[in-house]
């Protein structure tokens, strides 16, 4: 059960981790105030680190991971380049990557709660994926 758990958390925190860094990288060309892209390519950073440390667990336990749901995928793709159609600006930046970012602290809390029996390595993994996140969107609050 350990085992079992351990890897599906580790494959919902790649496919959050893919999703963020790919959300990163649909905005920051549009990010005008330097400071606000560096909080930005910084956080991506620190996503590509992590991503490093997962990967290598998920290798351990002989693993491929996981794409984010294509349907999700889409949907954000979509609203992305709907918004910034409308409104191109960090506001609207901060705007998407502030609801990405509840997103993704929502759905990697609720699957450290359903899989509760994984190892304590990966739960750690999971506690600062979902700081990262929570910190960018504290970080973005004066870009919205």
């Amino acid at each position: 059960m350990i085992e079992q758990d351990t890897i599906k958390l580790l494959r919902e925190c790649d496919a959050g981790i893919r999703m963020g860094v790919a959300s990163i990288g649909e905005v920051i060309g549009h990010v005008k105030n330097e400071t606000f892209r560096k909080l930005l390519a910084d956080c991506k950073s620190a996503h590509d680190k992590l991503d490093t440390e997962l990967q290598a667990a998920l290798d351990r336990l002989g693993d491929d991971g996981k794409d984010p749901n294509p349907i999700a995928r889409g949907m954000s793709w979509m609203k992305t380049n709907v918004m910034l159609g409308m409104e191109d600006s960090d506001a609207t930046v901060a705007d998407l990557m502030t609801d990405g970012c509840n997103m993704g602290v929502k759905s990697l809390s609720r699957y450290l709660n359903q899989y509760q029996a994984a190892d304590e390595p990966t739960k750690d993994i999971a506690k600062r994926l979902i700081r990262l996140e929570e910190q960018l969107a504290v970080d973005i609050r004066p870009y919205l």
